[in-house]
């Protein structure tokens, strides 16, 4: 198999370069806008769906307005429940390392805590540090198929509570006194809590995927000791190297990633150094589970 993959498109000059394995792939030959044509989107969205994540170089031409107007093209924008917009925007959610915020150094799927959360993050980098600040995304589609069939059957089965009430300071064991600040009085201003299936079937694929990470505080009908063990197996079946994608970020760079179908890691290895993002998220779906049962929302919103 040729490792550019060329695109259905008969009169754009799209090419696709996977960049792992099992997740991920660059799209070249393309500038994002809120003009492509209906070709051009549909081969961004079934691309996104075969790699999870994939990524745009050189995206410089992009500011808050034309990234929202492009992720509309995607879908209907949703804003953050408790967080804050940038000013000037309807949707931008920046990440502002020297304000406390995008140092997401913890395995999590954007905003699981609500019913229908994002099924889309379209991710633009604005400061990026001279070294460090990758982020890393896992293939929950694929970690699902690599359990054993018994424990996929009982995966199948179980039911997790997800919070934004969470344990931070064990997930963020480097947190900054600003960021635990953010966390409690912004992030955590409206405490909102849902109970997801571990396994929903994705709307569009129809996989299997898991929904887990650190807003999954409970796995529901187990002691608090059970449900830590078994999140542990499921939750490192994900993280599993062969089951993630790496990206070194330049300034101007664009990731969009299917949010139902991967969890992601924004590490924390930059210290002092300035690093900002600006994040537009597309409404999703309340998940189904494998026995037809949807999500529920039991506090908040």
């Amino acid at each position: 198999m040729s490792l550019v993959e060329k695109s259905n498109l008969t009169d754009k000059n799209l090419e696709i370069h996977p960049v792992a394995g099992r997740i991920g792939a660059e799209i070249q030959g393309v500038r994002l806008s809120d003009d492509l044509d209906t070709p051009t989107i549909d081969a961004i969205k079934q691309a996104l769906l075969k790699y999870k994540v994939i990524f745009f170089r050189g995206q410089n031409h992009l500011d808050d307005k034309s990234q929202e107007a492009f992720a509309q093209l995607l879908g209907d924008l949703v804003s953050h429940p408790t967080v804050p917009t940038r000013e000037e925007t309807d949707y931008i959610h920046e990440l502002d390392s020297s304000h406390g915020g995008g140092r997401a150094n913890s395995w999590h799927t954007d905003v699981s805590f609500v019913d229908a959360y994002p099924k889309a993050s379209i991710l633009r980098a604005v400061v990026v540090p001279p070294f460090g600040g990758d982020t890393v995304w896992a293939n929950t589609a694929a970690a699902y198929q690599d359990l054993s069939p018994e424990l996929r059957d009982l995966a199948d089965r179980l039911w997790a509570l997800h919070s934004n009430e969470y344990d931070y300071l064990g997930s963020h064991t480097q947190a900054s006194s600003k960021a635990i600040k953010h966390f409690t009085e912004v992030f955590t201003s409206t405490v909102i809590e849902t109970e997801h299936p571990v396994v929903q079937v994705h709307p569009e694929t129809g996989e299997r995927t898991l929904i887990l990470g650190h807003f999954a505080k409970k796995i529901l009908g187990l002691s608090s000791s059970d449900s830590f063990h078994l999140f542990s197996v499921l939750q490192n079946h994900i993280i599993s190297l062969e089951n993630t994608v790496r990206w070194h970020w330049e300034a101007g760079d664009v990731a969009i990633w299917d949010n139902r179908a991967t969890q992601h890691y924004a590490i924390n290895d930059y210290g002092d150094q300035h690093r900002v993002v600006r994040r537009v998220t597309v409404e999703g779906e309340v998940p189904i589970s494998v026995d037809g049962r949807r999500s529920v929302t039991r506090r908040g919103k």
